[in-house]
């Protein structure tokens, strides 16, 4: 059984500093499964975060409510 955590506990792993394996929505709709990243910057009242890939050094920004999966846990609200 897959297990699941809330999205605060989500947002406790990302603050860390920790790399970890994020799974999106993107706005497109398509699903895209970003490894080894990192967070770097949180705007709360925005609702997005800035995102680094740290095999290809990309950094990509991407709303929380977005994601639904950190290190294989579902996310839930």
């Amino acid at each position: 059984m897959a297990q699941s955590i809330h999205i605060n506990t989500m947002r406790e792993m990302l603050k860390a500093g920790d790399p970890v394996d994020i799974t999106l929505w993107t706005k497109s709709g398509q699903i895209q499964r970003w490894r080894n990243c990192i967070s770097l910057r949180y705007d709360f009242y925005k609702g997005v975060r800035r995102v680094k890939l740290l095999d290809s050094r990309q950094i990509r920004t991407v709303r929380d409510v977005c994601i639904f999966e950190i290190n294989n846990l579902t996310v839930f609200l």
